[in-house]
């Protein structure tokens, strides 16, 4: 009797609520991730955008062109007496200041032109010469033909009654209203500069020139000023326009009509001499003006060709002279009638014949304004203290014109080229930013903070990459596992050091350390591989029951021994070197025989530090890479008759080269963007010099130490901003380029 057995398979039902409701649950659940990574990503991708936008922003203005706009028009304030001789402003534009031709002095109001206050001049008759000590002091002299001079000074007083402000303009006469008799001839030109010591004069007349010193002296009984003069004759020179002194008292230039300059020496009173003889103008062109920029260094020589030249001295190496230097000129279509400078930039007007105003910066070599804003009549010009307003007379009057010129020292040449600065012997790369006097001249060179960047990640990655790489190689591959799950975390765990810290220890242990231990520092770099590689080759040549007593893959543990017996005996011997090869003085033989710059926080300090720093990240992301090459390329290399050291260099290192490269790549941005270690560690000074012993400044470091001092909207606030968009396209550039990079190794190697 036979029995027949069911086989039928049972049938499946895939669509039971449960199911159902498993497969709506993680339809979900897939389309919530899948969602919430394209957020995610968007959003990143939407932040980097936002922060390189509203760099934009920031930066956005400087490279704006300046406007201006006519306000307002009046006539001449007290016409009846004469054309102007000076033009200007109160620190607020509201009180227009002007010296006509009878010598009064007028105040009037900036809004309809009213007279305010009209100082008559004290002297009965004309002055036959006028010149102005400078526009931020007030002073102006006036001289007679008598032989007289007198020196004014226009002052502004701020009141707040009932809670508005009043300014009360006012003359002042700081060597009384009778003046100084300093001549017995007509004075026909006269230049002066006054400080609180004392006062020089050079005057003309018609035959003779005379150069007069005051020395001030305060009586402590009545407290008046007492003047003790010396005085001594200068050269007639013929056909002479202008005379013009420095403002350290120093220089005295007389100027021909020509443009034929003669420069004295004047510091010596007893022993004046002729310095140098110039010709400043070019072809047949006549001088319009001869006037100092803010600081009273350079001088700029107007022309009626349209030129405007800037000459300033400059000391010679071979002589140790200064010699009065051309430096750059601005030129235009026509004829200069008038020159005016700003109060406290390097920047200055020009008036031309047919009306049109020109205003140019002198240190980025820019032209921020070039517009026809009156007729042929025009004849003077002024600026307001602040540059925002500008002043112009012509024969219907006078015209107020506000001025927006907020970032004319900035320019791509300013900032990426060499401009030859004041003081300076030749064009270079410079950051400076501030200084402590108002005459400074801002230095806005991005180069030597680029050129540090570069530099401080160049040392950086020359300690880091070799020491990461080779690590990473002989962890994954050579070094034992039970070894590498201990190795592994220790050295990523470096990575976890503020390096706010490893700057500290950077900056006031490790650098003087160095310092002293110098000749230890280049020893071990020779001592410590050749130590290593005898001490390899004395364990190969042990015998074999020694050997084995270490598991294979454990042996570095015995090179910790060995270099810190080779670190210590190099440190030990430092003096003993230092005293046998370089007579005791390892810094000063760098310095003084081998001619090279030593600073104690130098690239050298930056090189370890920030080496130290980046060695985690390369380590780890190279070490993954080579340990995640699949085992069976590794193992048919061997099967195949390969060593070990040809599997790796063969086949391992080309299919993790993708992850290597990446590995380098973030290195390097990381080296690029650290900013604590270099701020702490390098001395800070921005210099372009690739010397390892010499220090950097940074695009990040300066970005901390500038930006919690600069004044919000200011030319330095935005360059900085400027600064952080060179660096933040600099990191993306070397992000694109090695994702290409590695994109490309990644085709290349993947069908191994």
């Amino acid at each position: 009797m036979s029995t027949k057995t069911d086989l039928r398979v049972p049938e499946l039902d895939f669509d039971t609520p449960a199911l159902k409701r498993h497969r709506r649950i993680r339809g979900l659940k897939d389309r919530g991730a899948t969602m919430g990574i394209a957020v995610g990503g968007s959003s990143v991708i939407l932040a980097v955008l936002l922060i390189c936008f509203y760099l934009l922003y920031e930066v956005a203005p400087l490279f704006q062109g300046a406007t201006i706009d006519k306000a307002r028009s009046f006539a001449l304030p007290a016409g009846e007496a004469g054309k102007s001789l000076y033009l200007t402003s109160e620190e607020q534009a509201e009180v227009g200041f002007r010296v006509a031709e009878n010598g009064d002095m007028i105040f009037f109001d900036l809004a309809n032109g009213d007279v305010m206050n009209r100082v008559v001049n004290p002297h009965s008759s004309v002055p036959t010469a006028f010149a102005v000590e400078s526009d931020t002091s007030h002073e102006i002299a006036f001289g007679y033909e008598d032989g007289r001079i007198l020196v004014a000074k226009h002052v502004y007083k701020i009141t707040y009654p009932n809670g508005e402000r009043l300014i009360t303009p006012s003359i002042e006469f700081p060597y009384g209203e009778e003046g100084v008799q300093v001549a017995d001839y007509p004075i026909r030109n006269i230049t002066m500069r006054d400080s609180s010591d004392r006062m020089t004069l050079a005057i003309m007349g018609d035959q003779q020139a005379d150069v007069i010193r005051f020395t001030k002296d305060v009586n402590f009984i009545t407290e008046e000023v007492e003047l003790t003069e010396e005085r001594q004759s200068l050269p007639f020179v013929a056909d002479t326009q202008a005379l013009l002194l420095s403002g350290d008292q120093r220089y005295l230039y007389m100027v021909t009509s020509t443009g034929d300059l003669s420069e004295f020496d004047v510091r010596d009173m007893d022993d004046i001499t002729l310095k140098a003889e110039l010709d400043l103008l070019a072809d047949d062109a006549k001088l319009v003006s001869i006037s100092y920029l803010l600081g009273q260094s350079s001088l700029m020589v107007a022309d009626t060709s349209g030129r405007v030249s800037q000459w300033f001295n400059v000391r010679d190496d071979a002589t140790n002279e200064e010699i009065l230097t051309f430096i750059r000129d601005v030129k235009q279509p026509n004829g200069i009638t008038g020159v005016a400078m700003e109060h406290r930039r390097k920047g200055f007007a020009t008036l031309d014949e047919k009306g049109s105003v020109a205003i140019y910066n002198s240190t980025s070599s820019r032209q921020v304004i070039d517009e026809v804003v009156s007729d042929g009549s025009a004849r003077m010009i002024g600026f307001s203290p602040r540059a925002n307003g500008l002043l112009l007379e012509d024969s219907k009057g006078i015209h107020f014109f506000d001025v927006d010129n907020e970032h004319p020292e900035v320019s791509w040449t300013s900032l990426w080229g060499e401009v030859w600065y004041e003081g300076y012997q030749e064009p270079t790369y410079t950051w400076q930013s501030s200084a402590a006097n108002n005459d400074f001249e801002p230095k806005y060179s991005l180069m030597p903070l680029a050129f540090g960047t570069i530099k401080a990640a160049f040392y950086a990655m020359l300690m880091a990459v070799p020491l990461a790489i080779c690590g990473a190689i002989y962890t994954a591959y050579f070094m034992a596992p039970g070894l590498r799950r201990k190795v592994k975390p220790v050295i990523e765990l470096m990575e976890a050091l503020p390096t706010v810290i490893l700057g500290f220890l950077a900056g006031l242990f490790f650098a003087p350390f160095l310092e002293e231990n110098l000749a230890a520092a280049f020893s071990i770099l020779v001592v410590l591989p050749i130590g290593i590689l005898l001490f390899a080759f004395i364990w190969s040549r042990m015998p074999q029951n020694i050997r084995w007593l270490v598991p294979e893959g454990w042996q570095p543990m015995l090179l910790i021994p060995v270099v810190v017996v080779l670190g210590w005996f190099c440190v030990a011997m430092s003096p003993v070197i230092e005293l046998n090869f370089f007579d005791g003085n390892i810094r000063g033989f760098i310095t003084n025989d081998l001619g090279i710059t030593f600073d104690q926080r130098n690239a050298l300090v930056v090189g370890f530090a920030m080496g130290f720093a980046v060695i985690p990240t390369i380590f780890s992301i190279t070490e993954d890479a080579i340990f995640s090459v699949p085992k069976a390329l590794t193992q048919g290399s061997l099967a195949l008759g390969a060593t070990y050291w040809q599997t790796m260099v063969r086949v391992v290192l080309p299919t993790a080269s993708p992850g290597i490269f990446s590995a380098v790549m973030i290195g390097m941005g990381r080296a690029v963007g650290e900013t604590m270690i270099v701020l702490m560690a390098t001395g800070n000074t921005p210099i372009m010099d690739f010397n390892i012993f010499e220090g950097m400044r940074t695009l990040a470091a300066n970005l901390a130490v500038e930006v919690p001092e600069s004044e919000v909207g200011s030319s330095h606030y935005r360059i900085l901003f400027l600064a952080a968009f060179v660096l933040f396209i600099f990191t993306f550039v070397v992000n694109t380029i090695a994702e290409s990079v590695r994109q490309h190794l990644r085709k290349k190697y993947g069908s191994l």
